[in-house]
């Protein structure tokens, strides 16, 4: 068994290799304290800002709880007593919070967390109430609109603007000088990341304008850990522990949604936290209350990351390495033979990805998710060096026009789309 750094380390390694991500950092707590801490991929640290995403919400959600706290507000208020003009003015601040008012995910428009920032005068009138997708209470259906009217609530509630009653109400008190309403440097640049060939591209950093209270917040590993910490401890100058408690258990009709807290199952008990993903980034937070014991991670790539396996590999701390993994890396030129086959391709009627990754052609089974063989390219000759076709020739096979017609590989022939068996099989 590997020492809890090793193995912690190893499990960084893989889920960066895996997800293919530029960068990744994590930090593990013990006991509420920040413990450890890794990275792979390109250099970066646990006082590098990421944006955060829907860890946004949490800190709305203790915003909302301060109000009920405070008498301003109780859960099974009617939003419609804090905001007349919304169009689901019966929706409680409660079904708001656990995702369960039946309103519709996102806001009349443009993909928001992309577009230009509208205000909230402009979202209520948008959102006037006839995108609700069930009844209040029918099934759990997340809402990032929900929370856009959560921070108006709070707003009008405290007469003071929503970033601002989070700097002041929260950050403040907990010491978290390095989460910001947009990016400070040090910080990373988002990125999405082409599918076949590893290239980067740079993602817009949006300011979310009336939607940024469901997801526009930036922060670090170190400043996640001190939120992490209050998560499950709680703390009288900003929210008691018993409202915490209630915070953190589910709310019908969602097994594993609280209020404004993701709850996930680990080791016969449940984790608090959240998830979060905006264009070019990713994250995750976790921690046990009965312990303190937690994981933060953080990364640049809009898709590709798993928290739900690293979290509790990094927990455990003890999981065996599996050897040693080779860093994913960026491609940053594509050769001119490679641009032209990858993509998807089929054996038969069976789907195949041919992916550059790390200098080498991936042959995928896109049913199994596995690297069925891999290939080495050089000028016009592609030779497999893994798999069933080690030191076997991967065959280009052109049209008259000298565009890509099929590949043949040994007798194994792969076309662009499904071939009907009963048809003549193309050759070399």
């Amino acid at each position: 068994m590997a020492e809890p750094g090793a193995a912690r380390r190893a499990a960084v390694e893989r889920a960066q290799h895996d997800g293919r991500l530029p960068s990744l950092v994590a930090g593990v707590l013990e006991g509420g304290k920040l413990a450890w801490t890794g990275s792979a991929g390109s250099p970066t640290g646990p006082d590098v800002q990421y944006r955060i995403g829907s860890i946004t919400k949490t800190m709305t959600a203790v915003l909302v709880l301060q109000c009920v706290h405070e008498g301003l507000a109780v859960l099974d208020d009617p939003v419609g007593r804090f905001l007349p003009e919304t169009g689901y003015r019966d929706a409680t601040l409660r079904a708001l919070l656990s995702h369960g008012s039946g309103m519709q995910s996102e806001p009349v428009g443009p993909w928001w967390e992309r577009s230009a920032a509208s205000d909230i005068a402009t979202l209520l009138k948008a959102n006037d109430g006839s995108g609700a997708v069930a009844g209040p209470g029918e099934f759990f259906h997340y809402s990032n609109l929900g929370y856009a009217l959560l921070g108006e609530v709070v707003a009008r509630l405290r007469g003071a603007p929503w970033w601002e009653l989070v700097g002041e109400r929260l950050l403040a008190p907990l010491g978290m000088g390095r989460t910001s309403y947009g990016p400070r440097t040090p910080h990373a640049q988002g990125h999405s990341v082409d599918h076949f060939t590893g290239v980067l591209a740079d993602e817009p950093h949006t300011d979310t304008g009336a939607m940024a209270p469901a997801g526009q917040l930036w922060s670090t590993v170190e400043d996640l850990a001190r939120w992490a910490a209050f998560l499950t401890a709680g703390g009288d100058h900003v929210l008691p522990t018993a409202l915490l408690r209630e915070a953190a258990r589910a709310v019908p009709p969602a097994d594993d949604y609280g209020l404004g807290l993701r709850l996930l199952a680990y080791d016969g008990h449940w984790l608090v936290g959240h998830t979060g993903t905006m264009p070019g980034f990713q994250a995750s937070l976790f921690a046990d209350p009965r312990t303190g014991d937690g994981v933060v991670a953080l990364t640049d790539a809009t898709t590709g990351f798993d928290p739900f396996a690293l979290t509790p590999a990094l927990l455990g701390g003890r999981a065996t390495t599996g050897g040693a993994v080779t860093p994913w890396r960026p491609t940053r030129a594509v050769p001119p033979l490679v641009a032209e086959i990858v993509g998807l391709w089929f054996w038969g009627n069976t789907a195949l990805e041919l992916r550059w990754s790390n200098d080498r052609l991936e042959l995928r089974n896109l049913a199994t998710h596995t690297v069925s063989d891999a290939f080495g390219v050089d000028g016009e000759r592609v030779v497999g060096t893994a798999g069933y076709h080690r030191g076997e020739t991967l065959h280009v096979v052109r049209r008259a026009d000298g565009s890509v017609g099929h590949l043949v590989c040994a007798t194994f022939v792969y076309t662009r789309t499904a071939y009907d068996p009963q048809a003549p099989i193309p050759g070399r």
